[in-house]
């Protein structure tokens, strides 16, 4: 299975416009996300977002912070952990909290998971969007499944 790490920020009329543009911004705004669990098969490996077609069912780990207050500091973050006999994906995110803390959340909830199943980790992935909101503003950070 191939999967792909993808991120975007933006701003919109509304939170929803905000959100939508965040998702174009990553290159995932036209396709139809679904929302799935946080476990990547043995094997999975890591490659670029292709274009999809428009339309297509996508499979995804969403992390995704918004707000309306002006100067917002917004932080979405995917962070993934790879063992020999699968991965772990923890989706995260919190508005006005200095970004190192919430990808080190993040990076505290995968490594438990990982514990949690016995599995030592080869490998881990963290990114983060941040975002300081101008009017309406949204980030996100997706874990997409590409087959």
């Amino acid at each position: 299975m191939k999967v792909s790490i993808t991120s975007g920020k933006a701003e919109g009329p509304t939170i929803l416009n905000a959100f939508d543009n965040a998702l174009l911004d990553a290159g995932i705004g036209d396709v139809n996300l679904i929302k799935v669990s946080s476990i990547l098969p043995t094997g999975a490996e890591i490659v670029e977002l292709p274009e999809f077609p428009a339309g297509k069912m996508v499979n995804t780990v969403l992390s995704y912070v918004s707000s309306n207050q002006k100067d917002d500091h917004l932080c979405a973050v995917i962070a993934v952990a790879i063992a020999d006999e699968l991965g772990c994906v923890v989706e995260h995110g919190d508005v006005n909290k200095d970004s190192e803390e919430v990808k080190g959340e993040a990076l505290e909830m995968v490594n438990s998971m990982m514990q949690v199943r016995g599995f030592e980790i080869k490998d881990i992935i963290i990114k983060c969007q941040e975002h300081q909101v101008r009017k309406q503003g949204a980030a996100i950070a997706a874990l997409v499944y590409l087959e």
